[in-house]
């Protein structure tokens, strides 16, 4: 989430009365993230009691005619009992609309709290909710292929280059080799469904220990559950900088997510190299964004060494981390 786009407040509220949700009261922008532009909207409710949502214009990496996609999952698998927030449609049917040139769509608020330091006991609950959606989401009746796939990733960093890849670290420099070898080991013929994709501690609202809800899924694709679970491991089980692996909640998530959807032994097996992928995925997304992010722009940018080290961390410990 982000701040690309300035919203009059005469545009906002001419917005929000195009929904069955009452009056503009207020909005506040989200700086984090790197994608879209984001604002907590909060109105009198329809029946005058105030309620809040989550506004979203769609900026970058989103193609309009996915927008269906998104937004039906999100009802489908509320519908279904997931942690996930519904759309919340217009007064004429609508899941999006258009202003200033550019698509919006207004978002059920959850309650909860992202975590920064997570528990094992809240990694638990993640992994099973992840599952849970996994799970939830096999008849749902779209698909969509990964944007963001090998192929994809290893074409960002050639197109960067090495020299700009030592620009911001040199240690970057080796990443587009060690690229091609993932691709030329990964797996085609693992267990799918429509997947998060990126499901960081950002992304996953909590309260306690339950999962109140998991947002943000303008990345959701069809593909291989067990890749989603290893990027959601590479996502949180480190601390910041990802210098400092966190054995505790990456069990804990692993066993989180077998409590709700056992894991095949060929998806167990591929986990350290989807793992790989997974941190070459946002290696590329993350540069990328270091050089197209406008310096203007209310949001940081994110370093990519980050998933560099969490990457050597899976290369080196092989399959000992999900023993």
């Amino acid at each position: 989430m982000a701040v690309y786009t300035h919203l009059p407040a005469e545009a906002l509220a001419g917005l929000i009365a195009e929904y069955d949700v009452g009056a503009l009261v207020s909005a506040k922008g989200i700086a984090e993230g790197v994608s879209n532009s984001n604002w907590v909207v909060e109105t009198s409710g329809g029946d005058g009691t105030g309620a809040r949502f989550i506004l979203t214009m769609y900026e970058r990496r989103i193609d309009l005619e996915d927008l269906p996609f998104f937004l039906d999952l999100l009802d489908h698998l509320s519908a279904a009992g997931a942690p996930v927030p519904r759309t919340i449609h217009d007064r004429s049917g609508k899941s999006f609309r258009s202003i200033h040139g550019k698509a919006v769509a207004l978002i059920e608020f959850l309650p909860g709290v992202s975590i920064d330091h997570p528990t094992p006991g809240q990694a638990h609950a993640v992994g099973a909710a992840l599952a849970q959606m996994h799970r939830a989401a096999l008849d749902f009746p779209q698909s969509r292929a990964n944007a963001l796939d090998l192929v994809t990733n290893l074409s960002t960093l050639a197109a960067c280059g090495e020299a700009a890849l030592a620009a911001i670290d040199p240690a970057l420099a080796g990443c587009i080799a060690r690229s091609e070898a993932i691709a030329a080991a990964w797996p085609e013929d693992l267990p799918q469904s429509v997947i998060h994709s990126d499901l960081f501690p950002d992304n996953v609202l909590m309260l306690g220990d339950r999962v109140s809800g998991m947002i943000d899924f303008y990345f959701a694709c069809t593909d291989a559950m067990a890749y989603d679970l290893a990027v959601t491991h590479a996502a949180w089980s480190f601390e910041r900088g990802g210098s400092k692996y966190r054995p505790d909640i990456g069990s804990a998530l692993i066993q989180g997510y077998e409590s709700v959807r056992p894991l095949e032994a060929a998806e167990r097996a591929a986990l350290t190299l989807l793992a790989q992928g997974a941190c070459l995925r946002f290696v590329a997304s993350r540069t990328e964004d270091w050089f197209e992010t406008p310096t203007d722009a209310h949001v940081t940018r994110k370093d990519p060494m980050d998933f560099a080290r969490r990457w050597d961390f899976y290369a080196k410990q092989g399959h000992r981390v999900f023993a």
